[in-house]
């Protein structure tokens, strides 16, 4: 493992996994907590999706929320700037 890399145990949508990475056991647990209410939000909208679509879904709906926030991020750097 890197300097600087933690391991970190999460359980999600009933599966174990460990992730390796930089950030802080808090931010963490800030993470998959938000990703299991997502995983939850979608079973229940749609009830019988495999896991693997719900995840799918999840990712899909993470990226999208990335490009908004990354796009918010661009326009106010770009009035700041002018």
């Amino acid at each position: 493992m890197s300097e600087g890399k933690r391991r970190f145990k999460a359980h999600i949508a009933g599966e174990d996994y460990i992730i390796i990475g930089d950030s802080s056991t808090q931010h963490m647990e800030i993470v998959v907590k938000l990703v299991e209410q997502q995983f939850k939000e979608i079973n229940q909208l749609m009830p019988g999706l495999s896991k693997e679509r719900a995840a799918v879904l999840l990712a899909i709906n993470a990226v999208s929320d990335q490009i908004y926030k990354q796009e918010e991020l661009d326009r106010l750097k770009d009035e700041k700037n002018n």
